[in-house]
């Protein structure tokens, strides 16, 4: 093993290029090796929500949890620091050092696209489950790398746009999870790719006040992926890492640089020595030993999908009775969506429906409704994958099991990407056939050219260019029973990246039709449960959402199914709010969120009772669009002002007046809990609860600060502390919430505490607070 002074002096065996050639990526998901020192490349993989491995290919597969954001629903750290580890012996498995999660930022419209990598709306929920998630994935001896640090809550313009916030707002709300996390011990920290008041974050003053010399951060922060985009600003900031490499703005350019007397060498051997001890943390360090992981519990993964499930809504149809017949409907209730879009995704090992779930349970039936997705399907396999030099000869060839191509082998000379495979028609009519990439692509169809047109690269976001290029289409007419010969190809130039696609679509069913099939089994059956989702196109990397309502004609197919039964549950598969507006017109009402590969089975769990919806809202979710208190997502001229200032979520609720459809907190379980009385004592408030149904439950009981009669503007409540608590039919518990000193202290240069009462206000939600201390039983700072 390792100490600071050894690692000090294996720095110090090197000369500057060898120092300099360290600090970037030695490919697109792997360190630099020196054998000179005895360290191996580390090797880094996208999360959170499960460990993809480097590289993009469908036949590794990865066990898929739920969201970040269903995570930040269970309320729940324990269970989260148990992901944690499951995700440290999924990294060992596939080889990986470093995993790139947790996503600390906030949700701070709901319009955000990427919320669903996202726990909360709140910066005290956000840095529990955090702190939670870190201790979980490194306690099995892998980094965990929060991220990214900081402000970075939009997609829109997120290669450049300039976050202005003030000091209070970045420190309290902003910072806060970041803080706790590197309090907790994280090992690494992703700098994002905005600015932060003027200085790009991967060259930003943060990166060292207060990251490293306020927070004593002792660990390595690592570039999102292009995110240096220069040499001397960067080398002087608190960046260490260049990612990905071996291309960059370092290099021979920083080796210049230092000679220059413009980067002091003692800044790169700080970095330098940060990932060395990293690498000895990790077991990458010749003498180093890694940490070996719990062994992975694929249950928990069914455990976390009934645990973050929260129920909005129920008159009673819920838990289901035994011996129903059931009608399951829309189109993710056969092809859930298990995860968000953009780098976290992955291939998951297993996924499982709804209706499949349900089917060993049950007499059901079901009807896909609506179209909800009008994107090319990729076709499935087997699909030959070619890479081609100049004069078409063949230089790598293998055998995929999607049209959708990510990476495959690199091998120099590669000039053209095919991809071929021979389509069975199962239905007569004109099918829609597309290829996707950039440059020149070219569609053959039984050897006859039905498409040749060039897609220039016009875009720098790597979620674009290597995940979901633009696609072409052209409509053929295709006869029943036979098979279609289809060849894709697209021209590799310069930066345009690999990613490509080979898809095809049948003639779509009549829509009137499908309704009409829907109401008809919803009709003739006991129950009818109803999945509404959202698409890859609105919740994904590198886009923002421009409307809260779900995509085509789902709001109708709701309203035609509850007419039809009385008895309708609606399910919502979604990484984020949407509008509900028919809410208050169906039975009950259930977030599944992204659930993960065993969501199928974690939501029969709790359709039929075997498992208590255990979820509570991380994120406030509105009746109407016109509400939303917080709108501002879209930069203006490159900027983005945080205007708003402490107030997201439910605090610019609290402060607007306006009710939302279900407030920050909020979720039901299957019995009913009464707030009976609280005390406080000193930094613990006690509240003793009372379950008054007919079987046991868990209530998360939620404490929140008010000061009205504050001399510093402050939210007009936020949360405090948090305390889960489970009970029999009658029995009564008591829930001890811990207020930490940071809960009743502000920003102003440094952390301050004013003097006299705080009001303690305590409940199910933010917006439901029936126990209220105040005047001499209020909580004063000690």
């Amino acid at each position: 093993m390792h100490d600071d002074h050894e690692l000090a002096r294996l720095v110090g065996k090197l000369d500057l290029r060898a120092k300099v050639r360290l600090l970037a990526g030695g490919s697109v998901w792997r360190s630099c090796a020196e054998p000179l020192i005895g360290l191996r490349a580390l090797t880094f993989s996208d999360g959170p929500a499960g460990v993809r491995g480097p590289g993009w290919d469908e036949r590794r597969t990865s066990l898929a949890l739920p969201s970040p954001t269903a995570l930040g629903a269970t309320w729940d750290e324990d269970l989260v620091g148990r992901l944690g580890g499951l995700l440290a012996a999924e990294s060992r498995r596939k080889g990986v050092d470093v995993l790139l999660a947790p996503v600390l930022n906030l949700h701070r419209t709901p319009y955000g696209g990427r919320h669903f990598e996202c726990f909360s709306e709140d910066p005290l929920l956000t840095a529990r489950l955090g702190v939670a998630y870190v201790r979980g994935v490194q306690a099995g001896g892998v980094a965990a790398t929060p991220k990214h640090f900081v402000a970075n809550e939009t997609e829109t313009d997120r290669l450049t746009h300039d976050v202005r916030v003030g000091d209070r707002a970045l420190r309290e709300v902003y910072l806060a999870p970041f803080e706790a996390a590197v309090e907790a011990g994280a090992w690494a920290v992703m700098s994002a790719y905005n600015g932060v008041n003027g200085h790009p974050m991967s060259e930003n003053p943060l990166l060292t006040t207060p990251l490293k010399d306020e927070w004593g951060f002792t660990g390595l922060v690592v570039s999102d992926w292009g995110a240096v985009r220069t040499t001397v600003a960067a080398a002087v900031s608190g960046q260490d890492l260049s990612m990905p490499g071996p291309w960059g703005p370092w290099g021979d350019l920083l080796v210049a640089a230092v000679e220059a007397g413009d980067v002091a060498e003692s800044l790169v051997d700080d970095k330098v020595f940060r990932l060395l001890r990293l690498a000895e943390r990790v077991g990458a360090l010749e003498g180093s030993v890694a940490i070996e992981p719990p062994v992975a519990d694929g249950s928990l993964l069914r455990e976390a999908v009934s645990a973050s499930t929260v129920l909005l809504r129920n008159n009673g149809v819920l838990p289901l009775a035994p011996g129903l017949r059931i009608a399951v409907i829309g189109p993710g209730a056969t092809a859930p969506r298990v995860q968000g879009g953009g780098s976290s995704g992955l291939y998951p090992a297993a996924e499982n429906s709804l209706f499949d779930a349900l089917s060993t349970r049950a007499d059901v039936v079901h009807a896909a409704g609506v179209r909800i997705d009008d994107r090319p399907t990729p076709v499935d396999a087997p699909v030959l994958v070619r890479v081609l030099g100049p004069d078409d000869d063949v230089l790598f060839r293998e055998h995929r099991l999607t049209g959708r191509i990510l990476e495959t082998e690199e091998v120099p000379g590669a000039a053209v990407l095919e991809i071929s495979t021979g389509l069975p028609v199962t239905r007569t009519g004109p099918w829609r056939i597309a290829v996707a990439g950039y440059g020149r692509l070219t569609l053959d169809v039984d050897g006859v050219r039905v498409l040749d047109v060039v897609q220039p690269v016009d875009t720098d976001d790597p979620a674009v260019k290597h995940l979901r290029p633009p696609h072409h289409s052209v409509e053929v007419l295709l006869t029943e029973g036979t098979e279609a010969e289809l060849v894709a190809r697209r021209e590799l130039g310069e930066d345009s990246g690999m990613a490509s696609m080979l898809a095809a679509d049948p003639p779509p069913p009549a829509a009137a039709g499908e309704l009409a099939a829907a109401v008809v089994a919803a009709r003739e059956s006991d129950v009818a449960v109803v999945v509404v989702s959202t698409t890859d196109a609105i919740e994904s990397e590198g886009r923002d959402r421009h409307t809260l309502a779900l995509p085509g004609e789902q709001d109708a197919l709701v309203r035609a199914v509850a007419e039809a039964n009385p008895n309708t549950v609606v399910v919502v598969n979604s990484g984020g709010p949407v509008l509900l507006p028919w809410r208050e017109d169906v039975a009950a009402v259930l977030l599944t969120w992204f659930p993960g590969q065993e969501g199928g089975n974690g939501l029969a769990d709790v359709l039929f009772g075997d498992a208590e919806p255990g979820g509570r809202l991380p994120t406030t979710w509105p009746g109407l669009e016109s509400d939303v208190p917080v709108k501002d997502y879209l930069p203006v001229a490159g900027s983005l002002s945080y205007e708003e200032g402490l107030d997201i979520g439910y605090r610019a609720w609290a402060a607007g007046g306006v009710a939302p459809a279900y407030w920050f907190g909020h979720g039901l379980g299957y019995t009913i809990w009464d707030y009976e009385e609280a005390r406080v004592e000193r930094d613990v408030v006690r509240v003793r609860v009372r379950n008054t149904g007919d079987r046991a439950g868990r209530e998360v009981v939620q404490v929140y600060l008010s000061r009205p009669d504050s001399a510093v503007a402050r939210p007009e409540r936020w949360l405090a502390g948090f305390a889960a608590v489970t009970a029999e039919p009658g029995q009564s518990v008591e829930a001890l919430v811990r207020i930490e000193r940071r809960a009743i202290s502000h920003w102003a240069g440094s952390w301050e505490v004013e003097p006299g009462a705080f009001t303690v206000l305590i409940g199910p939600n933010a917006g439901d607070t029936p126990l209220r201390l105040e005047s001499e039983n209020a909580l004063r700072p000690w």
